[in-house]
């Protein structure tokens, strides 16, 4: 029993088009290989802040032989407190 006349027209422009979209597609991937080297990728910069602290080391001593009057002479208060 034959096909229908448009089953065979539907099955014969499919794969016209999928015959040219593989050989498209197989020339673009070959001519891309030969054109450009693969290259690595690209990797974003970290920009450096400046400064942990807006304080200078003068305004740190100062604040620290201000905070550490009476404490112990430990941690953060070692060498302020008297």
């Amino acid at each position: 029993m034959p096909c229908h006349p448009c089953c065979a027209a539907v099955a014969a422009i499919a794969l016209a088009f999928t015959t040219a979209a593989t050989s498209a597609w197989a020339a673009s991937a070959s001519a891309g290989a030969e054109a450009t080297p693969a290259q690595p990728p690209r990797v974003a910069r970290v920009k450096v802040m400046p400064g942990g602290s807006a304080e200078t080391e003068a305004e740190r001593d100062r604040r620290l032989r201000r905070e550490c009057r009476g404490r112990p002479n430990a941690g953060a208060c070692l060498g302020y407190a008297r």
